[in-house]
């Protein structure tokens, strides 16, 4: 079961399985991200994937959903 992000809120990257072996972009583990919808893209969660925003407005590149913990 994948894990479901809204466009706009900030997590935590904790790559899975997936995003070790394929990794995203440019996303350490640990850093803050924010979840995009980009135009002509998937939106978030579809096939379990989104794209993501560092904090620094920089993108992050696609990950899969359960690598998103939530920010407390």
């Amino acid at each position: 079961m994948n894990r479901k992000v809204r466009a706009g809120a900030w997590y935590i990257y904790r790559p899975v399985m997936m995003d070790i072996c394929n990794p995203p972009y440019d996303l350490e583990a640990g850093e803050v991200v924010t979840v995009v919808n980009l135009h002509g893209c998937p939106k978030a969660n579809t096939m379990g994937m989104c794209h993501v925003l560092k904090a620094n407005g920089k993108f992050g590149g696609l990950v899969c959903t359960n690598s998103l913990q939530p920010r407390k």
